[in-house]
């Protein structure tokens, strides 16, 4: 009986203890629900804002802040932790983020794709003196020796400075690709023999490179007319076809002492070999020796927005020089020099030519070729928006009696020309001697295209004297506008000779010799000499 009623009195207990425990619970929830939960739990949060403050805190002494207090305290069995001693924080200035983030090292943000300073070389920082008195050709070999281990460097040659440079090959083929050479400067070439030897074929000479560039606002100064009066009398193969009224045309001037001591060999400005992308622009060359800027067995070249300057009677001062080298482009370049503004040699294909300006000089020429009965092949070239003035032919092919080959995939279009002496010219019987002997064997002229040529010209408006053994064929011409401008030299009628092809439109003045259709017989190459 007595075991029973223990029993009976340990579970009344245990139920008030239960009771009390919903109780305690439920009254918690109803604070929670009152916000003083919150309050409770962001302690910190609070404490680290006010911290943030440069004002005295404000005094948390609160009646239900510290009857919930009281009553954490009763069931935890502890004192409340003190809240820490504030302190006056540091300025906070615009770089702070958070105490976290300001212990992490500062990470510098990617830079734009440009050069660093360990692919920038400038000629001054390698004894370059820029006055053009000193020679600084020892400086630009250091510089580009240098450049060349780095891949997209940047040589440079800087602006107001003229530096004396006597020749020079930046070469490969163990340099980086893709390097620039930044002409902003003016290059001048030496004029005493002593520097030239028994004389070089160029002055300034890239070669082998992969990816190079010359770019900028400088000039490359030949200082050329000490070489040119050597020349006289120059002979060009067309001038046999230019007639002067009187004798006044073309007198040679005198060539004095200092000129003669020049060595025969005269050196190419600027000139690039065996190599891939390349581009040029911006920059002027003026009174090369020879020719300006010439390009032999490249691949992938680009030319545009340059200049060429020389005076128009300087002997044989070739524009741009094109030789082995395939896929060209060249545009918005202003050339004049003494021979032709463009002379595209053997083994050329997929060039194309457009909004050039040129004059004075000899226009725009495919060849001479096959010169001491050589093989030469060209093909696919165009040249078009082109203007000429004053040159002495416009747009002309030219070969060598004797030699073999072909040329073929010709595009002359959009011409305007003022004042040309010989506004179109296929000549197989090209010969720059007084004298020539008669051959059979010809360079194959197929597959040529004149359309919309207009202008005026001086001497002939049309020559087409091709190979009697090998005639021209499929020589088109359309929306030719030719007009007569009477100066100084004999006029003539347009001239045909073993020329086939076709008069898509009439022409002015009629090109009545040419020949329509294909020739009745045309000796065939052998497999030797078909490109």
């Amino acid at each position: 009986m007595i075991m029973r009623k223990s029993l009976r009195l340990r579970s009344i207990t245990l139920m008030m203890l239960m009771a009390v425990l919903v109780w305690s619970v439920t009254l918690e929830t109803c604070i929670a629900r009152r916000g003083r939960h919150w309050t409770h739990n962001n302690q910190r949060s609070t404490d680290l804002s006010d911290s943030m403050s440069s004002k005295k805190p404000k005094s948390h002494g609160n009646s239900h802040h510290s009857s919930h207090n009281n009553n954490n305290s009763h069931h935890h069995k502890s004192k409340p932790k003190p809240k820490p001693k504030l302190q006056t924080p540091p300025k906070v200035d615009d770089n702070y983020n958070s105490p976290v983030v300001s212990q992490l090292p500062k990470v510098q943000p990617p830079s734009l794709p440009s050069l660093n300073e360990s692919q920038v070389f400038n000629v001054m920082d390698f004894g370059a003196k820029g006055d053009g008195i000193r020679d600084d050709t020892k400086a630009f070999e250091a510089a580009w020796a240098a450049a060349c281990k780095v891949e997209a460097s940047m040589m440079i040659i800087p602006p107001e400075y003229t530096f004396l440079v006597g020749p020079i090959s930046f070469s490969g083929p163990y340099c980086q690709p893709n390097i620039v050479f930044q002409l902003d400067g003016t290059i001048i070439a030496p004029t005493d023999s002593k520097s030239w030897g028994k004389g070089l074929m160029w002055w300034i000479d890239f070669t082998k490179l992969i990816g190079i560039k010359v770019q900028g606002k400088g000039v490359i100064d030949g200082r050329g007319s000490g070489w040119w009066q050597q020349d006289y009398p120059f002979i060009d193969g067309e001038t046999k076809l230019i007639v002067p009224l009187n004798n006044s045309v073309n007198q040679n001037p005198p060539i004095s002492e200092f000129d003669l001591k020049m060595p025969s060999i005269k050196p190419t400005a600027l000139r690039f070999y065996g190599s891939i992308g390349v581009e040029v622009s911006g920059i002027t060359i003026q009174n090369s020796p020879q020719c300006h800027l010439k390009f032999d067995n490249c691949g992938d070249v680009v030319v545009h927005d340059m200049t060429v300057s020389s005076p128009g009677d300087s002997p044989n001062t070739d524009g741009i020089h094109l030789q082995n080298t395939r896929d060209v482009l060249i545009h918005s370049t202003t050339l004049s020099c003494g021979d032709d503004c463009i002379s595209i040699q053997t083994g050329c294909s997929n060039v194309y030519i457009h909004t050039v300006t040129c004059g004075p000089g000899h226009g725009i020429s495919i060849g001479s070729l096959g010169k001491d009965s050589t093989k030469a092949c060209v093909s696919n070239i165009t040249v078009r928006d082109v203007a000429m003035y004053n040159t002495m032919t416009g747009v002309r092919i030219k070969t060598w009696q004797g030699g073999v080959g072909s040329v073929k995939g010709i595009l002359f279009s959009n011409i305007q020309l003022n004042e040309v002496q010989l506004p179109i010219v296929i000549d197989q019987f090209y010969c720059d001697h007084t004298t020539c002997k008669n051959q059979t064997s010809a360079v194959a002229v197929e597959g040529v295209t004149y359309e919309r040529i207009k202008g005026t010209y001086t001497v002939k408006p049309v020559h087409l004297a091709c190979s009697d053994d090998f005639p021209c064929v499929d020589v088109q011409l359309s929306a030719i506008e030719l007009r007569p401008v009477q100066e100084r030299y004999h006029m003539y009628d347009p001239f045909c000779w073993q020329t086939f092809g076709e008069l898509n439109t009439p022409t002015l003045p009629p090109i009545d010799c040419l020949q329509i259709g294909k020739p009745a017989r045309n000796r065939v190459q052998s497999d030797h000499d078909v490109c």
